[in-house]
């Protein structure tokens, strides 16, 4: 019996001992905290700043470290120098857009490979990323160097640790889903610039085009935009002709449905959306003449600044849209053409949709003032949104265009009359009319009755 109590025992030991030894080594690979060894740690912590600021800009440090606690990972580190001067000004700024943050984050994840390559391990082979596409590695035997695509590896095992290793490589790896899209934005850009040759003979009394000019697809329209614009407090397309007659190239509603949203997702401009779309119909009616072919620069006040308006200004009939007017230029204008203008120029004027009123711009502590005195604002959020057609400017208040001075009115002042004055009679004289009065003979002189 004794016996069969010790073996009973010594098998329930042996399955503490073996569960206890199961937990344990189970434990680091189920552990998503990442340590301070960490290929990540490390990367922050590198000479390649440029690309660890990215990945914070695009919010990928928690994607990164999901994907390290599951296997190791290589990163191909661009140099500082490839995120910094051989890259195109365009396309950098085309990243750094709020609304292209998925574009910066395929980007990324395409330098990141979910396998631990070392450059003894460097065969000619293609490996997913961890956006999706492959990258192909090569290795030039006769020179000994090493290719991640048409990229060379300039430091090959900059970094090595337990969960990852890092190559510096001499530029930045661009997907082709990402290509795409960026020339797509450019060739939209070039077909908006594109002029209208020839100057076309308008008919004042019907306002239409005396002869009808043929107008390539995608360019602007022949007439201006004031030309579209109905009377009163409305916008409406006017009958001149758009781009391509009427098939519209360009989806207007798409476009400003879409700048809203980046407003709403870019936070703080909730006010000036809801004027938009509920409290006015500016929204369909922007993009209705977007679909004409015409361009707008939006400057956009945020809540702040909308905040500081009162009752009795928005409360008029059609304040909300003549208010909206002041802010809409119809021309497109990014923030780096605005402060090329008023560098250049001093003081520009820009129209408005709020006929004839105009905005006036100028620099102002590195930046651009719009409007003058109290009244002004700054360009505080810039390209918040860009598409070639619509532009939208943030900034820190709401605009007024300046009230005409009153003439000062002459006061006429009526001449005086002149009165003739009485001679005054001397002392000495006085005192004789008295003395003669008093012994009734002053009526003997002439001199004491006047």
């Amino acid at each position: 019996m004794d016996s069969h109590i010790y073996g009973a025992t010594r098998d329930l030991s042996l399955l503490v001992l073996s569960l206890l030894f199961l937990s344990a080594y189970a434990l680091p690979a189920t552990s998503s905290q990442i340590n301070s060894n960490s290929v990540l740690v490390a990367l922050l912590d590198s000479r390649f700043t440029e690309l660890s600021e990215l990945i914070e800009k695009a919010l990928l440090l928690q994607t990164l470290e999901q994907a390290v606690t599951r296997h190791n990972i290589t990163i191909f580190a661009p140099q500082n120098e490839a995120l910094q001067q051989n890259i195109d000004a365009e396309f950098k700024r085309f990243l750094l857009e709020p609304r292209n943050l998925k574009s910066l984050q395929s980007l990324l994840l395409f330098h990141i490979i979910p396998k631990r390559i070392e450059s003894y391990h460097w065969l000619h082979a293609k490996h997913a990323t961890l956006s999706g596409p492959h990258l192909n590695l090569k290795y030039n035997h006769l020179k000994s160097e090493h290719f991640v695509g048409e990229a060379k590896v300039t430091r090959p095992d900059d970094i090595t640790r337990p969960d990852g290793v890092i190559h510096g490589i001499e530029r930045l790896l661009i997907p082709k889903s990402v290509e795409e899209e960026f020339n797509a934005r450019r060739s939209l850009r070039s077909i908006s610039a594109v002029l209208p040759e020839g100057a076309p003979e308008v008919d004042p009394r019907t306002n239409r085009l005396k002869k009808p000019v043929p107008v390539p697809v995608g360019a602007p329209p022949v007439l201006p935009v004031y030309d579209a614009l109905a009377p009163g407090p409305s916008i409406a397309p006017a009958p001149a002709p758009g781009p391509g007659g009427p098939k519209h190239h360009f989806d207007g509603e798409s476009q400003v449905k879409d700048f809203i949203q980046t407003l709403l997702h870019y936070g703080g401009y909730n006010e000036l959306a809801d004027i938009l779309v509920n409290l006015t119909s500016l929204a369909s009616e922007m993009g209705r003449l977007v679909s004409e072919g015409y361009v707008l620069t939006v400057l956009a006040p945020n809540d702040e600044a909308m905040a500081k308006l009162t009752t009795d200004q928005l409360s008029e009939p059609g304040a909300p849209e003549q208010i909206m007017y002041y802010h809409l230029i119809p021309e497109y204008q990014t923030e780096e053409s605005m402060y090329g203008s008023v560098r250049r120029f001093g003081k520009v004027n820009y129209d408005t949709l709020r006929l004839p009123h105009k905005v006036v711009a100028e620099e102002a502590d590195g930046s651009v003032k719009f409007g003058q005195g109290e009244g002004s604002a700054y360009l505080f959020d810039p390209d918040i949104y860009t598409d070639g057609r619509i532009s939208v400017q943030g900034i820190d208040g709401v605009l007024f265009p300046a009230e005409e001075e009153t003439k000062p009115v002459k006061k006429i002042v009526p001449a005086a009359s002149k009165v003739a004055a009485k001679s005054r009679r001397g002392k000495l004289m006085e005192v004789t009319c008295s003395m003669l009065g008093a012994l009734r003979q002053d009526h003997r002189f002439t001199s004491c009755h006047s």
